[in-house]
């Protein structure tokens, strides 16, 4: 029974491992009844059906968890995932076959390490266990002998890789110019024009010019489509005047509640006990005298301040050191006092003074939180009734008739501002998207507890405004871009004026910024400034144009990184990092084109197609 007992607990550890080792999953594929093993071959290493498998589960996994939903091959097929996985496959293969050629391996005691420390065939004991080796092994379809040959050729190929990427060298200037386009600072002075810098502010448009620009944007005044929505709408504000509330129920619910409206006056404290008089005594006087501090004796206690955190305490909370710690008037230390734990030291961080809300004071808040409460049972005990209503043929007009419902209408953008209060609920807008016409009325909840049903009278969609109507958008399109020719020819003016003389000499409120870096800020300027900023050279002045403004700005100094600051000094050790990463990856990948050109790939498509019909 013992030796049972012991293979069957061999057998269950070995069958949960199988559940680590997703990368092993067996994978045959089948065709015309016999079994494939390879996909090809890359010069004289085969391309294994099952590695390619593997490989490709593997990847429609990843995005699946990225996408947050379930991806099949069918859908991973139209971005070319497949033929990506393969690639890296026949890579991967082309990389083994090339260490094979040039005599690339490891031995046998390299092979057994990376087993034996494989935490996918370690036992209940924690270590290695050879019955679950062999059994995960036999559940993926694999002998030891040809899964020790895999990892003898990766880790031949490894070593390769690494022999490939690792002497990669960043160029010096590569990293300098990097780190002074992230880290270079400029001096600059700036200075706003709007309308209220012109010497004469835009004039009134005419009523021809005003038609003259609607007709030539008809592209900028076209009015969305909207639906024309009717609804019945009952919420629970509507039943308040159907809702009694008295005194008896108030007083209930505040007596409910007394420790919310009358709590006493406590203390926020921490409390350290020590194991006798004597030794509360002496932590007492180094505190007092100024040698340790009340934070060293906690710690010299083994203690953090969490540890003796008590919170807000009260009277009755704190027994026999009350009157000690109560008797304080400002934060403070007190002690040794008498604890229940033993002598102690307990420091009050802060005073929390009584409160007493009076039954009066909260009254009317009982009053409309009850009546809410009642409101909201009233519309829900009228849910049944009204569905029975919609469901024998009623109307939404006759529901509003005959029930305490309103009935209202709405011409409803989705995604747009309506001002109809019941467009404020989710719920409505949902239904309101989705609505078509000849729907048949549903009730349907609020998020507060009211009810509503809407009908679609009609789908208007998308066209062109009237003059009469977009006559406001008219105008205002209108003196934006006349004001923008004003300021645009002002800037102009400006800055030939400038000739190398100071911002300033324009008689313009100018803002000074010094050492900015092309990350920085400048509140109130457009997005595009700092760009112009850095382009310019010392001495020039651009402009740049926003909403309603044209910012002139003049360089006026330059700045190198500074590498004393800690944020540029990462930037280029990243920099740097990042660069050989690439540089190695770049080489890796011309060498493993070069090794497969010269080894000869020959693939099987339809062993890839067999293996790709397994997928759903």
């Amino acid at each position: 029974m013992a030796k049972k007992k012991g293979h069957g607990s061999r057998w269950m550890a070995g069958a949960l491992l199988v559940l680590l080792i997703v990368g092993l999953a067996g994978f045959g594929a089948r065709n015309f009844g016999g079994r494939i093993q390879s996909l090809g071959k890359v010069g004289d290493s085969e391309i294994d059906v099952q590695r390619y498998a593997n490989a490709l589960r593997q990847e429609l996994r990843a995005i699946s968890q990225q996408s947050g939903q379930n991806i099949t091959l069918s859908q991973a097929r139209q971005f070319g995932l497949d033929q990506a996985v393969l690639q890296r496959v026949v890579a991967a293969v082309a990389l083994e076959n090339e260490a094979q050629n040039i005599g690339l391996s490891v031995g046998d005691a390299e092979v057994k390490r990376q087993i034996t420390a494989d935490p996918n065939f370690q036992g209940a004991s924690g270590g290695f266990d050879k019955t679950a080796y062999e059994f995960v092994l036999q559940r993926n379809n694999l002998k030891p002998a040809q899964y020790e040959d895999t990892l003898r050729r990766d880790t031949a190929s490894s070593i390769l890789q690494a022999a490939i990427t690792t002497p990669v060298e960043v160029p010096a200037i590569y990293g300098k110019t990097i780190l002074d386009y992230v880290g270079q600072r400029r001096s600059f002075t700036w200075a706003k024009l709007d309308e209220t810098t012109l010497a004469e502010p835009v004039r009134a448009p005419s009523e021809e010019e005003l038609q003259a620009w609607f007709d030539e944007h008809p592209d900028d005044f076209v009015l969305p489509a909207e639906k024309k929505i009717t609804y019945a709408w009952l919420s629970p504000d509507m039943m308040l005047d159907q809702v009694s509330v008295d005194d008896a129920q108030l007083k209930e619910l505040y007596d409910q509640r007394s420790d919310k409206y009358n709590t006493p006056e406590r203390r926020l404290v921490e409390r350290l006990v020590f194991p006798d008089q004597q030794s509360a005594k002496q932590a007492m006087e180094a505190i007092t005298s100024g040698s340790k501090s009340f934070e060293d004796v906690v710690k010299e206690r083994g203690l953090t301040l969490d540890d003796i955190d008590l919170g807000d305490a009260t009277r009755e909370s704190l027994g026999k050191a009350a009157d000690a710690v109560f008797a304080l008037k400002e934060p403070g230390l007190v002690g040794p006092v008498e604890t229940d734990l033993g002598p102690a030291l307990i420091r009050v961080n802060a005073i929390l003074v009584a409160q007493h809300t009076s039954f009066e004071d909260v009254r009317e808040s009982l009053r409309k939180e009850l009546a809410a409460d009642s409101a909201r049972r009233l519309v829900a005990d009228r849910m049944s009734e009204l569905d029975d209503l919609l469901a024998g043929g009623a109307t939404l007009e006759e529901l509003a008739d005959e029930t305490d419902m309103k009935l209202g209408k709405i011409d409803w953008i989705e995604g747009g501002e309506n001002d109809d209060p019941i467009a404020g609920y989710e719920a409505f807008n949902k239904a309101a998207a989705q609505v078509q016409e000849g729907d048949f009325p549903e009730m349907l909840e609020l998020s507060d507890g009211g009810l509503f049903a809407l009908r679609l009278d009609e789908a208007v969609p998308e066209r062109p405004d009237t003059f009469e109507h977009a006559r406001e958008k008219v105008a205002a399109e209108w003196h934006a871009d006349e004001l923008g020719k004003r300021l645009r020819a002002e800037a102009e003016k400006d800055l030939a004026m400038l000739d190398g003389k100071e911002l300033s000499s324009l008689g313009l409120p100018v803002t000074v910024q010094t050492n900015m870096l092309r990350s920085g800020f400048v509140e109130g300027v457009p997005p595009a400034f700092m760009e112009k900023v850095f382009g310019l050279s010392v001495g020039d002045a651009g402009s740049v144009e926003g909403d309603d403004a044209v910012f002139l700005v003049q360089l006026k100094d330059i700045q190198p990184p500074d590498e004393t600051d800690p944020d540029v000094a990462a930037v280029k050790t990243g920099v740097a990092r990042q660069m050989q990463q690439s540089l190695g990856q770049d080489m890796l990948t011309a060498f493993t084109r070069a090794t497969e050109l010269e080894a000869g790939i020959s693939l099987n498509q339809a062993a890839v197609n067999a293996v790709n019909a397994q997928f759903p």
